[in-house]
C-alpha cells in the first residue's frame, strides 16, 4: 500500500498525536502545514487533515462505511510493547494491552484509538506469517 490518509476532527489534536507516533513508528514527516500532515517511511506513508466544518466535533464510528481500523507491522515483538508505552503516554484509549491472537503463528499486538477514535493496531507476526506455506 502506498499510503492512507485520515480526516481527522480536531486537526491540532490529531496533528499532536501522530507527530509523537508516527517518527516514533519510523516514518519521517515530510509535510507539515496548517491543515496537512505527512509522514514517509519504508513503502508507504501517512497523512492526516481535517474535517470539513460540518464535521468538527464528530467521533469515528468504526462499523460506519469506510475505515475499520488501521494495523502497522513491527519489526520485533519488543516494539509492540515500546507502542504500547507510548499510546499511554500519549494519553490514548487502549482497546487491548499487548496481546497474543490467533490470527496468525506468533500474532501479537496492540490497539489503541487515536484522539478521534479511530482504531490503531500495531502488531508483530514473525516469520511469513500466513504466507510461510504459499
Amino acid at each position: 500500500m502506498a499510503h492512507v490518509v485520515l480526516t481527522v476532527s480536531d486537526f491540532k489534536a490529531a496533528r499532536a498525536f501522530y507527530g509523537e507516533l508516527l517518527p516514533f513508528l519510523g516514518l519521517r514527516p515530510v509535510i507539515d502545514a496548517d491543515e496537512f500532515f505527512y509522514c514517509v517511511g519504508g513503502r508507504t506513508a501517512l497523512g492526516i487533515s481535517p474535517a470539513e466544518p460540518a464535521h468538527a466535533g464528530e467521533r469515528f464510528v468504526q462499523r460506519r462505511i469506510g475505515l475499520h481500523h488501521l494495523c502497522f507491522r513491527a519489526r520485533e515483538r519488543a516494539d509492540v510493547d515500546a507502542v504500547h508505552a507510548l499510546a499511554c503516554k500519549l494519553g490514548a484509549t487502549i482497546v487491548h494491552e499487548p496481546e497474543d491472537g490467533p490470527w496468525a503463528p506468533g500474532y501479537y499486538s496492540v490497539l489503541f484509538e487515536d484522539p478521534d477514535g479511530i482504531r490503531l493496531e500495531v502488531n508483530h507476526v514473525p516469520g511469513k506469517g500466513l504466507l510461510a506455506n504459499a
